[in-house]
């Protein structure tokens, strides 16, 4: 099994994991900025992008972003994720050095607004609406400051995903690795949109408060992708941590 992966730069390494609604693509707004001062890498999840949904066994997404760091013979970075790929940064926290957390879910309960989400998602994707369920991720995962423009391209990102995804047959044996909150001991910047879902913005201020020496940042203007919404503004941002 081959996973898509880029490398760019030189220097300290940092590795850019994309949301489940988006691909290794959200990142084209930071990743010149971004190359011009690090080795930045990022990469496709199985069924996502450029990688195809395929698998000989059990797989995990984090297992599979270390094994291509291993390949590039990258034993720590700064580990930079979006949504769900601030899950795998946590589970994966072992190599990290420091962490960005941009709009992360969290280990707490989840609450009516991401239930309503994933109800309706199953809704349209068993009818057989790949084009309506794609459209209902950029709806809720894109805040106001997102151009018709950048909402088409999630939609197109999305509906690949979906149609990777569904036809697969049987679904893919994948499982999740874990993460304790009380044994990470790395730096962390975490990132909250107020244009968010109520659950993410729970989980930020909740990692916040759970990881030691963590730093907490509300960008007023977004939602849950910020990278795409206002990617200028996110290559400033990641700079100045970084």
């Amino acid at each position: 099994m081959t996973i898509w992966y880029e490398s760019a730069g030189s220097g300290e390494p940092v590795v850019l994991l994309p949301s489940s609604a988006a691909d290794a693509g959200m990142w084209d707004g930071q990743w010149d900025a971004l190359a011009a001062r690090f080795r930045v890498i990022r990469m496709d999840y199985r069924g996502f992008g450029r990688t195809p949904y395929e698998a000989d066994g059990p797989y995990s997404d984090d297992g599979d972003v270390a094994d291509v760091l291993a390949e590039l013979g990258v034993e720590r970075a700064t580990l930079v994720g979006s949504s769900y790929g601030c899950r795998v940064a946590l589970r994966l926290a072992r190599l990290a050095t420091r962490m960005v957390l941009m709009n992360p879910g969290s280990d707490l309960p989840e609450t009516d607004d991401v239930r309503t989400f994933g109800a309706e998602e199953d809704r349209l994707l068993e009818a057989g609406d790949i084009e309506g369920a794609a459209e209902l991720n950029a709806r809720t995962w894109l805040g106001p400051a997102a151009g018709e423009e950048t909402r088409r391209r999630v939609a197109a990102m999305q509906r690949h995903a979906f149609g990777m995804q569904l036809a697969a047959d049987p679904e893919l044996p994948q499982f999740e690795g874990e993460y304790d909150l009380d044994k990470i001991r790395v730096p962390a910047l975490i990132v909250t949109g107020s244009y968010d879902l109520p659950y993410f913005r729970e989980s930020a201020r909740h990692l916040a408060d759970r990881l030691e020496g963590a730093e907490l940042v509300e960008l007023e203007w977004a939602g849950h992708l910020p990278a795409l919404e206002r990617p200028e503004e996110v290559t400033r941002l990641l700079l100045d941590y970084l």
